[in-house]
């Protein structure tokens, strides 16, 4: 089943654990989340320890297809970033799949 995880969930599970008011909770939470973009932009690649590495990569411009009608159209140049998984992430997943 898959669950999408908001950022107002974020903030209702910080404000329940630490307390501060969610205005607080949630300003913290927009400049994490627009370092970690900033970090991505500027030097194409950004690590966060124990969990892993986020990399700006550039795609070349291909032909698509679609599928249903079989029209080729040009696919664009674009940057798209990817997701690898720390170590320590990769086991505290398995961790908790073992357990159930």
């Amino acid at each position: 089943m898959r669950k999408n995880l908001t950022k107002n969930d974020i903030v209702k599970s910080i404000y329940m654990q630490v307390g501060f008011p969610k205005k607080v909770i949630d300003e913290i939470l927009y400049d994490i989340i627009n370092l970690i973009i900033d970090g991505i932009k500027k030097d194409k690649k950004l690590k966060i320890t124990n969990f892993g590495t986020f990399v700006l990569r550039e795609k070349k411009s291909r032909i698509g297809r679609n599928p249903k009608t079989k029209v080729e159209n040009i696919v664009k140049e674009r940057k798209v970033v990817l997701f690898k998984p720390s170590k320590d992430f990769k086991k505290f997943v398995n961790i908790a799949n073992d357990s159930k």
